[in-house]
């Protein structure tokens, strides 16, 4: 994890939230930085997608002129909640062309509206104990594809999972104070 740099998808959403939950993941040893714009991007070894709207999102990173920086980045993206949405190959009822950098379909708010957000202790492969998770509007992967391991499940469906350097939760880890999962992320960089 040594001296990592750590972009945080900062035009709308969990920012600040993901800045200082990756801030203290890294304990002092690296950088976290917004990203706005494709040069913010340049020299980072990851990039957080955090949760927010993600038809809004879809438009202000392709108005930002990001969508081929972050279709192209070479380093490791964390994407949280709507961040799965977009980095998804496919999902159903879309109003954009998601970003395609994981093979998996997504459900938008699988779990139903803001009302029926919840959190629930979850098992993930890799950790020894459930991890708290906090689900909001959420989506869920109904499929993955080749070469994409599945972390965890609830009843429902897919919910966090890792394709290569890419992590990908349809919750918000950055939330709930267990960095974990963000340790976990930075050190398969």
């Amino acid at each position: 994890m040594a001296g990592k740099k750590v972009g945080v998808l900062a035009l709308q959403g969990d920012v600040s939230e993901h800045i200082r939950a990756f801030e203290a993941a890294l304990g002092g040893d690296g950088e976290v930085v917004p990203v706005r714009t494709p040069a913010d991007l340049e020299g980072c070894d990851a990039l957080a997608i955090p949760g927010g709207e993600s038809t809004t999102l879809a438009r202000l990173i392709a108005e930002s002129g990001l969508r081929e920086a972050i279709q192209t980045f070479k380093g490791g993206i964390f994407a949280t909640c709507a961040g799965m949405v977009l980095v998804a190959t496919e999902i159903n009822d879309s109003r954009f062309e998601p970003l395609g950098i994981v093979d998996i379909t997504i459900e938008r708010n699988a779990f139903g509206r803001q009302r029926e957000s919840f959190e629930a202790g979850l098992a993930i492969e890799g950790l020894d104990e459930p991890f708290h998770a906090i689900f909001i509007r959420a989506p869920m992967a109904t499929a993955a594809g080749p070469g994409v391991e599945v972390l965890g499940r609830t009843e429902q469906g897919i919910v966090a999972v890792r394709c290569g350097k890419h992590m990908v939760l349809s919750f918000h880890p950055e939330l709930g104070g267990d960095l974990r999962l963000h340790r976990t992320f930075l050190e398969a960089l």
